[in-house]
């Protein structure tokens, strides 16, 4: 077996600066050397979310489609595993028998307001990546994928100061980011606490989530905060409040 080395340009597979290349094996070439090539950048946006309340699931998607058309609907929406058929126009909504959960359009198609009673109202946009913006970032989007995805804005009510999650975690009264300023992408980190096997699982390594909203005694409510917003695009996925 022969053991190829990674030229001294660059020594790493997957270097830890963005920018800096990375080490690649080119075995289509005649002698199969490590050759040194810059990586291809991973765009991140938002296709689902997945909810958990109670002992209910909730979840929220944008469909693909190979063309944008603004008035077809690309959001899909279930409750307890069940597809919800919303009608299409401004105002139209949808709540739970219990109605610890609405749903209401905001536009014809493709915005709405989700909202489970206090725990959180959520404002959804299901949205394309323009030519204009793949042109102007580089994406390099297909001609036969629109990359649908969605524009999200989040108010929480009474969460807990022991709130947990990548997010969740920021809303701490002793919470101190651990991200570096003055980079083009501010990264938090800790994602590997927080993946879970599927859309709807709590199984994460912090994960806190529990059906019966059982809390500790020594747990308190922080204060309500206004909406967080959450864009994807070239830098990953950017929220501020």
């Amino acid at each position: 077996m022969k053991r190829i080395k990674c030229p001294v340009e660059c020594p790493k597979v997957k270097p830890t600066n963005p920018k800096d290349k990375a080490c690649f094996l080119d075995c289509y070439s005649p002698k199969c050397e490590a050759v040194c090539k810059c990586r291809t950048r991973d765009y991140t946006w938002i296709q689902a979310l997945g909810l958990k309340f109670g002992h209910h699931n909730f979840t929220l998607e944008s469909t693909r489609t190979k063309k944008w058309d603004d008035n077809v609907d690309h959001l899909k929406l279930s409750h307890d595993g069940m597809k919800l058929l919303i009608p299409e126009g401004h105002s139209s909504e949808w709540k739970s028998t219990k109605g610890d959960i609405q749903v209401e359009r905001t536009s014809t198609t493709n915005s709405g307001t989700v909202t489970i009673s206090d725990l959180a109202e959520i404002c959804v946009n299901a949205i394309p990546v323009s030519k204009e913006d793949s042109m102007t970032h580089n994406y390099q989007i297909p001609a036969n994928d629109s990359f649908a995805h969605l524009e999200v804005q989040f108010r929480f009510f009474g969460l807990s100061s022991n709130v947990e999650g990548i997010l969740g975690r920021t809303y701490r009264p002793d919470f101190k980011n651990p991200a570096k300023l003055g980079v083009a992408m501010l990264v938090v980190g800790g994602d590997d606490n927080y993946k879970t096997s599927s859309l709807l699982a709590a199984d994460c390594a912090l994960c806190v989530f529990s059906p019966n909203n059982i809390k500790d005694e020594h747990d308190s409510l922080v204060t309500e905060y206004d909406m967080l917003d959450c864009k994807g695009g070239k830098n990953g996925i950017r929220c501020k409040k």
